[in-house]
């Protein structure tokens, strides 16, 4: 095979990367065409963590594609928010999303959301605990 703008020979499967551009594999290849995490459609928010499943199986599971093992490395050394794993993964969050549902459905990693502004203390209430921790 020869690369067609300089005519000179080309390895074996380097029509799938781009110096330039980087990968040539689109999106929508890496996640199968899904564009939901999972059949149960959890929202995975850009600062919810991350984090390696302690009792998850340690034997390399053969369904996990490379972009999926890439997210587990990332997490390995700690927990990471999902927009941390999209830029290390050099990934769409939309496709960390879908693929970090797929790790979480196989019991590899959890999430801990971030808490609802609804549930966030109110910034009055917590002006009175103020002053009256001064006044003590």
């Amino acid at each position: 095979m020869t690369d067609e703008t300089t005519g000179a020979p080309r390895e074996p499967g380097s029509q799938w990367y781009d110096h330039e551009a980087g990968p040539l594999v689109r999106p929508y290849a890496v996640t199968g065409g899904r564009t939901a995490p999972g059949p149960s459609g959890v929202r995975f928010d850009l600062i919810a963590l991350v984090t390696l499943d302690p009792a998850a199986p340690a034997g390399d599971d053969p369904a996990l594609g490379p972009e999926h093992r890439a997210l587990i490395d990332l997490c390995r050394p700690e927990t990471q928010s999902v927009a941390e794993l999209a830029a290390g993964a050099d990934l769409p969050v939309g496709v960390v999303r879908v693929l970090l549902g797929d790790l979480l459905e196989r019991g590899r990693v959890t999430v801990s959301r971030p808490v609802p502004p609804a549930q966030l203390p109110d910034e009055r209430v917590l002006r009175e605990v103020i002053a009256g921790l001064r006044a003590l």
